[in-house]
């Protein structure tokens, strides 16, 4: 069956003064003009070709390249505008029509905008339409958080980016996730960040969470690597700067920064961070000075080690003494003994000079008072 608006793989069948004759699997037959014919085509070979309707509205086939197929947007630009609508480059000889009716807005010569084509029920001609949210009803219920996807860069809002995701549903990328120039029609790598109540997708063109903050680590180790092993980079520094420079916000940077930290990959000094690595030829080459010392070290213990027979002979002397020591303690013993019989005199004399001593103009204070 032929399908247009599609590639179709058909076989060679015949040949005609106006091209060969291609057919499919139940014998229907199209033309594949002479400009496409090369001297590689022979009978009874399958080709790829595209299916269309030429300007007498007979199906004819084509080997060049199109930009879109039957159901896909894509970015096209406008050749030429004239009273039933606007005609788009495609990538075929004959430019495909968007009517008024199928336009967002007016379109003028040498606009670039996003297309969608489908195939007219009534004419059976390919249309294009630019009014592409009727053809973008996706189940935004089966995404998955963090999920990897195909995006189409649509159109810039005040918030950020709308993006086309995998052919079939609309999300946004919020200004603040957005650290490269885009255009319509650019396509990129995303994530699916969040899946809103109402249906609402939330995308970032790059992984987050803790993935992320490894690719941004990376970034700065590439950087510092770069520039030396150093650069004039805090956790402390200008957001904008950051943003510029890295392509990140500060809230990644400080993360990615503190992780590198945490892995001893950097040194943070005031206002710089630089590579661990720069510490290992400055300690080697303190390490020579240390070793001078060694030497010096051995000399002195060396000649320590010569006092000790001095001090083994001296030792016995000292040791004389314990006798005198030991006849000593019995006296000390019985002067403790006579200055605790003080302790009970001191006791009971206590009280009465309280008792006695009264501040001066003032009568004692007495018990029963």
């Amino acid at each position: 069956m032929l399908h247009l608006g599609k590639l179709n793989t058909l076989e060679i069948e015949r040949e005609s003064p106006h091209g060969l004759y291609l057919t499919d699997e139940i014998g229907n037959e199209v033309l594949l003009p002479n400009k496409f014919v090369t001297e590689e085509m022979e009978f009874g070979v399958d080709i790829e070709v595209f299916l269309y309707k030429d300007s007498e509205g007979r199906n004819v086939a084509t080997t060049e390249q199109v930009k879109l197929q039957v159901g896909e947007i894509a970015l096209l630009e406008v050749f030429d505008v004239n009273e039933i609508g606007a005609f788009m480059e495609w990538g075929v000889e004959k430019h495909l029509l968007i009517p008024f009716r199928n336009q967002g807005r007016r379109l003028s010569p040498g606009d670039e905008t996003l297309v969608y084509m489908y195939l007219d029920e009534e004419t059976h001609r390919l249309v294009g339409t630019t009014k592409l949210m009727k053809y973008l009803d996706g189940n935004s219920s089966k995404l998955k958080v963090g999920a990897g996807v195909e995006l189409m860069m649509w159109h810039e809002t005040s918030l950020g980016y709308t993006a086309i995701i995998d052919g079939s549903m609309v999300g946004l990328v919020y200004q603040d996730d957005i650290y490269e120039e885009i255009w319509p029609g650019d396509i990129k790598h995303g994530f699916i960040k969040r899946v809103r109540e109402d249906g609402k997708i939330d995308l970032s063109l790059r992984p987050f969470g803790y993935n992320k903050v490894t690719d941004e680590s990376q970034k700065i180790l590439d950087y510092l690597e770069k520039h030396g092993g150093s650069m004039e980079f805090t956790d402390k520094s200008n957001p904008e700067r950051i943003s510029r420079t890295f392509r990140m916000s500060k809230k990644v940077f400080k993360k990615a920064l503190g992780l590198l930290y945490k892995q001893k990959l950097v040194v943070l000094d005031k206002d710089s961070t630089r590579l661990a690595s720069l510490e290992a030829p400055k300690k080697a080459k303190e390490a020579p000075g240390k070793s001078l010392e060694a030497p010096k070290k051995a000399k002195e213990a060396s000649e320590k080690s010569w006092d000790a027979p001095e001090k083994a002979r001296k030792a016995p002397e000292k040791n004389w003494e314990a006798p005198k020591k030991s006849v000593e303690a019995p006296k000390k013993a019985k002067e403790e003994i006579e200055k605790n019989w003080e302790a009970p005199k001191k006791t009971i004399e206590g009280p009465i000079e309280l008792i006695d001593a009264p501040k001066k103009n003032e009568r004692p204070i007495w018990p029963e008072d």
